[in-house]
């Protein structure tokens, strides 16, 4: 989900990519299997043996991360001078969060207001997610997308029509035609658990043909690098109409659709 950035960014600061890796030492790429493993292994135990300390957890979930991601680093040289991540995020990176919104679109929640998602990642219970009518969602992504801007969105990658190896993801007809989906069907899948919060992707482009949208999609997942274009798919409208349930956007995406 897209708003836990400008939540941790703004608490704890970011630095450039390449002073701090979270490769092991001669890893070619990631592989977050054994720490994700070793975590709930250790989670698991705490919670079996009602065993809640919580400096001691954290500490050693800190230990964890840091034997398998490297420790972050605590300042980062730029351009001569030293910055801590606070610093390098307020002086170099200088985003400012508020000119950002995350939109979603739930029937289940009234819309043109701020709500709660209701999903696990969901832990601390925002209620900054503006939950709009399908069709304003798939207007506002559409228009962004042509206008130049490009979205952090999230939902379910699960999919029978999800393919990485042809790098797209479509809905298949077995699941529902097209001219079906709409709030109810977007709406069942959510209730009955078939659609989920799996993944978020980054929206960086689109081509139209056939009178469709198909948009380029940039993902760290593993799975993207099963196509012969690393890190990249390509989604069919269809499939983020249906799966795809709130996207991170600058507040200029929505004039004219949407005026705060």
């Amino acid at each position: 989900m897209g708003n836990h950035i400008p939540i941790i960014w703004t608490k704890y600061g970011i630095v450039p990519a390449e002073a701090y890796t979270g490769l092991g030492e001669d890893a070619p790429f990631h592989d977050h299997d054994a720490m994700f493993d070793e975590m709930k292994s250790y989670l698991n135990h705490i919670k079996e043996n009602c065993f809640w300390q919580e400096e001691t957890v954290i500490n050693t979930i800190k230990s964890i991360l840091n034997y398998h991601l490297g420790e972050p680093p605590v300042t980062v040289d730029v351009n001569g001078k030293n910055m801590t991540p606070i610093e390098y995020f307020k002086k170099v990176v200088k985003i400012n969060f508020d000119d950002y919104i995350d939109v979603l679109s739930l029937f289940e929640k009234p819309y043109n207001e701020f709500v709660v998602y209701p999903v696990p990642d969901n832990w601390w219970k925002s209620s900054d997610y503006y939950n709009v009518p399908l069709d304003t969602f798939m207007m506002i992504i559409k228009k962004a997308v042509r206008d130049g801007y490009s979205l952090a969105i999230g939902g379910d990658v699960s999919e029978p029509g999800y393919y990485s190896y042809s790098e797209v993801a479509m809905v298949p007809t077995f699941d529902i035609p097209s001219d079906y989906i709409d709030e109810n069907a977007r709406q069942l899948r959510f209730s009955n658990k078939a659609t989920t919060d799996d993944h978020g992707i980054h929206i960086v482009g689109y081509m139209y043909k056939n009178d469709q949208d198909w948009y380029l999609i940039k993902d760290s997942g593993s799975g993207s690098r099963n196509g012969p274009n690393k890190g990249y798919y390509f989604y069919h409208e269809d499939y983020i109409k249906l799966k795809m349930m709130d996207f991170l956007v600058h507040k200029d995406a929505l004039k004219g659709i949407i005026e705060f």
